[in-house]
């Protein structure tokens, strides 16, 4: 049976890259004696699907990984097993055993949300959340991105569902599909080139906040709802 998985990451564990967190909960399933069902082949290895990657540096509450499991107990004694084994900064939120119908992690992800923040060392207009709601409500917002295959234009309002200023921070809604995903360091990093605000390096802190699918109905709705 499929079990989809919900956790968060924060703290120091930010900077653990998504490799090394797959081989983190690959080691942590086996310390929890749970029940995960393995590939057949020369190489077997455990049946497991990540949601969107976070970014290194970047904290979250919204964090999804799918697995195949042999046998199951109950959703709450697989969430206390686990959160047993976890190490500071990781915490199981739910565990939720999904329909045969239901699409794995990675292919349901259609869009997410985040909280940023700008860090000390960027200086900032006085204006600065004027000037972001302005660059937000315009009609269209032509950019070049990179992508696996080269530099393509693309509007990027089209993947920016929602943006609002929550005091000092930034709220934003994004684009989370595989072959549209944005990431919101870059939409206020194209905001911030056409004010002409410098940037020092690593600018923001961000925390993702939800990934989210879409129902029948086109309704936006987390992964495990």
């Amino acid at each position: 049976m499929k079990v989809r998985i919900k956790f968060s990451k924060e703290g120091p564990v930010r900077f653990i890259g998504h490799l090394d967190i797959m081989r983190y909960f690959q080691k942590a399933i086996r310390r929890a004696g749970i029940d995960i069902a393995y590939s057949t082949g020369f190489s077997p290895h455990q049946i497991m699907s990540f949601a969107s990657p976070l970014s290194v540096g970047h904290e979250s509450c919204g964090e999804y990984f799918d697995v195949e499991l042999n046998s199951i107990t109950d959703t709450e004694d697989i969430k206390m097993r686990l959160n047993q084994t976890m190490a500071e900064g990781i915490q199981i939120l739910q565990v939720a055993v999904l329909d045969e119908t239901e699409g794995n992690a990675m292919a349901s992800v259609a869009a997410a949300d985040y909280l940023i923040s700008f860090r000390d060392s960027v200086s900032l207009p006085d204006d600065w959340k004027e000037k972001l709601t302005a660059f937000y409500e315009k009609d269209k917002i032509p950019v070049i991105k990179k992508t696996k295959k080269g530099e393509r234009e693309i509007d990027l309002k089209e993947t920016i569902y929602q943006l609002e200023i929550r005091e000092d921070q930034v709220y934003m809604l994004l684009d989370a599909g595989s072959g549209s995903n944005m990431k919101p360091g870059f939409v206020l990093e194209t905001f911030c080139t056409a004010e002409n605000i410098s940037l020092p390096e690593y600018p923001f802190r961000v925390r993702r906040l939800e990934t989210y699918k879409r129902t029948g109905e086109e309704r936006l709705v987390p992964l495990i709802p």
